[in-house]
């Protein structure tokens, strides 16, 4: 993935044009006219062996015939020409390469290779990139560059659309040129097989022509680099997802059109919430964002104040407001008297201002005043519906200007409903072009004011400081997977409670007492043992997924009760199997129930991003997109409170208010056990409890399955979101003979670190962040301790004070470009540490994780004061030069040629 390559892909200064044509309707001549009348300065080049030039320009015979090698080569031929011409251009020394033909996949060589895997292989020998195929190809409206099959060209603006489909850009395309709204860039992926999402959201993210970005996604392939590149992007600049196949049966037609792998669409929303993305649901919900992302700043707070002249259509965007889980705050005294002093007395008197039918330009832009003034409200929506007076336009003027002289304008956003046709068209056209957002509806503009406000929420919840959990729950892998694995050598695909608990209690996960009975009289032994009530299902490998005969959970109190229910479910079993293999009774002491409530996690494998933990109401019939709220490991207690509050926002569990029901820390605890659970432990494929019983502080597996993966699984790929790296915790000893540990940053670590960080004395701290600076935010510590394992690296030393806390001593990070070529480090030791040698520790043992990463290149700088760093790198093997002018000490590794000279010296 290089990012040096997009940097040519964004940047073209010549472009050529392979199979241009002089024929109408052809592509070659649809590109040429759009890129001459883009205003593109760089040399355009047709090259067709056809024509001598093409619209007026000289064409060229053939690549080698070319004057220039291009930055961008566009290839509007057949597929069946595509794999020769690509190595051609990639020989000539061309970069980057638009493929328009479709279809490569589908046609093959004699030898049996596809066209896509040849032109694939004839790129990537000499390091080309491709953006397709099947790709309508690229506007860039800063530079005048329409290398594009669109019907109309981009007009200039600061935000970037990427799709996967050809027909949804051309719709948006449409859309925002009737809107008036622009963008930075506007990319057709096409089936995506080089050049994909997450290498633009690199790109896109850091790029200061783009304030926000919208995807349009069918499938998704790199799920790990999808969502690093996301997360990174993400903390920049707002992420709109609009993602087809929702349903199942859009999900197959979505493969059809990519060819991707199909995944649960709970899934993906779960993984765009994760990574800091807003789904939107339709196209209107879409331009609706780009309306808000066009015009709007962004939200200092979620209160929003509505201004009406009408009853009806306030009470409309009411409803869309309190449903979606919006605020509606009281109006204050001052602004209902100022009000109160302009409206007539028919007003309504309250948020929504209804300021009356008959209003006017004067009355609208003096109550929209008033509101502003107000340090009450972070938005203002103003809607107007037609009426006799006729003044929409008139009213539209009053607005704008309102908002243009009005000292809160960079404060609070303002936007707008004109609702009708005719009537509002052209006040919305006014409102366009006075860049404020305008919407046809009211329940449009609320939603797109709460697409505002979810974004503002899923920032804020990626700065959250999670609680730690508790540290007496264990977490034994080592036991745990000599178990699975035990069961996989002997066979089994499944394990269920009885066989499951040695596994669940290495991690502090409580099911009840199980025993295993050959029949009806061992297993009423075993319930007079345990005390009633029991629990009893039969054990019928053949009739396993029957829900009505395996996992009945009955409540049973004598031997009577056992020795029916025993005899009438194998009876079922037989019923429905007459050859089935009944190998016999599970008994199961009943936990208390009284007060308790039920409720169902499970594990899903899903094709598309790995594991993924799922919460619901318990039962047999169970659909994930319906039933229950998704979210994936690794979790933590804040992400699992997130999860919690989500399914009974949303009613996949209900808090029934039970003397001991639902307990939000037991729940997060138990959660959090479960993503730790997952994540030691590849050997498990699915994980079904259902159900679990929450009793207050006491939760309770009452149902266990463990579905086991029989083929050895790879653990780092599986996980759609890099874990904390356990394995790199290394305990060392300083010159003064103290105990440390070294371990990677955790988000929990934040109060700490920030402890750390004050404790550094003036002279580290300008030594550190190479002048004077005030104490971090909590904005800026969460940056820095919730970190992307898979992109960035910090290590901190550790030691337990004599008070039993743990206290940080010293921290060294590092963070890597895209391509993992290089990573700049910068650490800190608290003063009264320096001279124990654990900035050497740090620094030795960064330099190992980066050499293990395959990174290449790894730096850092330092000020000229700060001489003890620069000598603690040159003993380590950095080459230390000096900038004389910046006056800056640079230290600089290259890793590949000591890890090279580490192997020789291995193999010697």
């Amino acid at each position: 993935m290089s990012q040096r390559t997009l940097h040519t892909l964004f940047r073209p200064t010549s472009v050529a044009i392979i199979g241009a044509s002089n024929r109408p309707k052809r592509a070659g001549n649809v590109l040429m006219k759009n890129l001459l009348s883009g205003g593109f300065s760089g040399p355009i080049m047709p090259v067709t062996p056809k024509y001598e030039a093409v619209l007026g320009v000289l064409a060229y015979p053939n690549i080698e015939a070319l004057p220039l090698k291009p930055d961008l080569a566009i290839v509007c031929t057949a597929a069946s020409s595509v794999p020769a011409i690509i190595e051609t251009l990639a020989q000539f020394g061309c970069k980057v390469a638009i493929v328009m033909a479709s279809g490569l996949a589908d046609e093959f060589t004699e030898d049996g290779t596809s066209l896509l895997t040849l032109t694939q292989q004839n790129a990537q020998r000499y390091g080309m990139r491709i953006l397709g195929p099947n790709s309508l190809g690229m506007i860039l409206p800063n530079l005048g560059l329409n290398a594009s099959l669109a019907h109309t060209a981009a007009l200039p603006g600061k935000i970037a659309f990427v799709s996967q489909s050809a027909a949804i850009c051309t719709t948006v395309l449409d859309w925002a040129n009737n809107k008036g709204i622009g963008f930075s860039s506007f990319i057709s992926l096409g089936d995506a097989n080089d050049i994909n999402f997450d290498e633009l959201l690199d790109y896109l993210g850091r790029d200061s022509k783009t304030d926000a970005i919208l995807l349009y996604i069918d499938s998704v392939n790199e799920k790990r680099h999808f969502l690093s590149a996301a997360r990174a992007a993400s903390r920049n600049k707002p992420i709109l997802v609009i993602k087809s196949g929702r349903s199942i049966e859009g999900t197959s037609a979505a493969k059809l059109h990519t060819g991707g792998l199909t995944g649960n669409d709970a899934v993906y929303e779960a993984a765009f919430r994760r990574a800091g993305m807003l789904r939107v649901n339709d196209l209107i919900e879409l331009f609706a964002a780009v309306e808000t992302l066009a015009h709007s700043r962004p939200l200092q707070g979620e209160r929003l104040g509505i201004i009406s002249n009408g009853g009806g259509p306030a009470v409309l965007a009411l409803d869309e407001l309190i449903l979606g889980g919006g605020k509606l705050p009281p109006l204050s005294t001052e602004i209902y008297q100022r009000l109160n002093e302009l409206l007539p007395k028919s007003w309504s008197g309250q948020n929504p201002v209804d300021i009356g039918g008959d209003s006017d330009a004067i009355r609208y832009a003096k109550s929209l005043e008033i509101l502003m003034d107000s340090d009450d409200l972070d938005a203002i929506l103003v809607l107007h519906s037609p009426s006799a007076l006729g003044e929409s336009v008139e009213i539209a003027e009053a607005i704008a200007a309102t908002i243009s002289n009005h000292r809160n304008r960079h404060k609070i956003n303002v936007l707008t409903n004109w609702s009708g046709e005719d009537s509002a068209y052209e006040a919305r056209k006014h409102f366009s072009k006075s860049r404020i957002p305008t919407y046809r509806t009211p329940e449009g503009a609320v939603g797109a004011f709460m697409h505002m406000v979810e974004y503002r929420r899923n920032q804020k919840l990626l700065q959250e400081v999670p609680q730690s959990i508790p540290v007496n729950i264990p977490a034994d892998s080592i036991t745990a997977r000599a178990k699975l694995q035990q069961a996989i050598d002997s066979g089994k695909t499944l394990l269920e409670t009885h066989e499951s608990r040695g596994i669940l209690d290495a991690y502090g996960l409580n099911t009840v007492d199980t025993w295993f009975a050959n029949d009806a009289k061992q297993a009423i032994e075993y319930a007079q043992q345990a005390g009633y009530p029991i629990a009893l299902k039969v054990q019928s490998p053949d009739i396993h997924h029957k829900s009505d005969v395996h996992g009945v959970m009955l409540n049973l109190t004598s031997d009577l009760e056992v020795k029916q229910a025993a005899n009438a479910m194998i009876e079922r079993v037989m019923s429905l199997n007459p050859d089935a293999k009944i190998e016999g009774l599970i008994v199961q002491k009943m936990a208390l129930t009284a007060g308790a409530q039920e409720i169902r996690v499970a594990v899903a494998n899903d094709p598309v991003f790995g594991p993924a933990i799922l919460l619901g109401e318990g039962g047999s019939e169970w659909e994930p997109t319906k039933d229950a709220v998704v979210a994936l490991p690794p979790l933590n207690m804040t992400l699992a409170r997130y999860m919690v509050i989500q399914a009974l926002k949303t009613q996949k569990i209900r808090d029934r208010r039970l003397p001991r029901g639902l307990n939000m820390n037991a729940l997060c605890v138990m959660l959090t056990q479960i993503s730790h659970l997952i994540i030691d432990c590849p050997e498990i494929a699915t994980l079904d409890l259902n159900p679990v019983l929450c009793a207050g502080e006491e939760i309770t597996l009452l149902d266990v399955n463990i579905g086991l993966n029989a083929e050895p699984i790879d653990n780092a790929s599986r996980l759609a979101i890099s874990p904390y790296p356990k394995e790199l915790e290394e305990t060392a000893q300083l010159k003064n003979g103290n105990q440390v540990m070294l371990r990677p940053i955790l988000p929990e670590d934040e109060p700490k670190h920030l402890a750390f960080d004050n404790s550094l004395s003036d002279e580290d701290r300008y030594k550190r962040y190479f002048g004077v600076r005030s104490k971090m935010t909590h904005e800026e510590m969460a940056v820095l301790t919730q970190i992307d394992y898979a992109r960035e690296m910090a290590f901190i030393a550790t030691a337990i004070g004599d008070d039993g806390e743990e206290t940080t001593l010293g921290a060294i990070r590092a963070s890597i470009d895209p391509d993992n070529t290089e990573a700049e480090f910068a650490m800190a030791v608290r003063s009264n540490y320096q001279g124990q040698g654990l900035g050497k520790m740090l620094l030795e043992k960064l330099v190992r994780y980066y050499k293990n990463n395959d990174t290449l290149v790894l730096t850092g700088f330092t000020m000229f004061e700060n001489r003890n760093m620069a000598s603690l790198a040159k003993s380590l093997g950095f080459t230390v030069t000096f900038d004389m002018e910046e006056r800056l000490i640079h230290m600089h590794m290259d890793l590949k040629t000591t890890l090279d000279e580490s192997a020789q010296a291995d193999g010697q």
